[in-house]
């Protein structure tokens, strides 16, 4: 199976960009949408020739923003949203069940707008992972997906000196990631990859920064240690404009 994320920064923006165009080339199984800011009636149709048997929105209660969609060539066993981790109903979350395999597709809280969103953003995280947890310990396989709004080592930015002050890049934030990865998680463009430098998926607008490659990686395919060798590859799709962000990707054997 070919999984693949990305956040869009605004779907009805990229459909009218012709940004999805590349869906039909690359036809991926699952295709998972971060801040989509939109409402299911205002998503365009259609946004791709290829055919995908399902889909499911989780928009935010505020109109505009945030909101999660995913994509599936199968159906899941079951989708849920998440409320008791997205407590503040930003349409944060979509929840997959498919067999013993949970997938989550999750844009996470950003914490520079203030203090209390960098709070809000630590309590999801840790909400986050110990449901995972929970999930795990009934026997289910997890991988997690997204906009994590972290990047986790010095090699996952470009300037991590001058932004070692910056909510995206803080100790606390990066030792939840440290934390994830004690609990059983792999990182998997990493497991893939190693400590290959200069592979981003987020650049900012300003200054030409994706033109010089300027950028963080702030989006990942976790999976949980019981799907290591199911893992085949991982990717990150730099190409591919229309966000502020790229698709990242993983091929797993499902």
């Amino acid at each position: 199976m070919k999984l693949i994320s990305w956040n869009v920064n605004g779907i009805r923006a990229v459909a009218k960009k012709n940004a999805f165009a590349w869906v039909d080339e690359v036809q991926p199984d699952v295709l998972c949408l971060q801040e989509i800011k939109a409402e299911a009636e205002q998503i365009p149709e259609p946004l791709f020739d290829f055919a995908f048997t399902c889909k499911h929105v989780n928009s935010a209660t505020k109109k505009g923003y945030s909101g999660t969609m995913s994509f599936s060539t199968r159906a899941f066993d079951k989708t849920d949203t998440a409320l008791h981790i997205d407590h503040t109903v930003e349409g944060r979350i979509l929840e997959h069940h498919f067999g013993d395999v949970v997938l989550f597709n999750v844009y996470f809280p950003n914490g520079q707008q203030s203090e209390e969103r960098l709070a809000h953003k630590m309590k999801f995280y840790s909400d986050f992972l110990a449901y995972t947890q929970a999930l795990r310990s009934e026997g289910k396989g997890i991988i997690i997906c997204g906009d994590v709004n972290t990047a986790h080592r010095e090699i996952d930015l470009k300037n991590p000196k001058a932004n070692q002050d910056t909510s995206g890049f803080l100790p606390i934030e990066r030792a939840w990631i440290d934390k994830l990865l004690a609990h059983g998680y792999i990182d998997t463009f990493r497991h893939i990859h190693g400590d290959i430098v200069d592979a981003y998926s987020w650049w900012s607008y300003r200054a030409g920064a994706r033109e010089r490659n300027v950028g963080w990686r702030i989006d990942y395919f976790f999976i949980s240690d019981e799907l290591k060798d199911k893992l085949k590859d991982a990717f990150i799709l730099a190409s591919i404009e229309g966000s502020d962000h790229c698709p990242v990707g993983i091929e797993i054997d499902l």
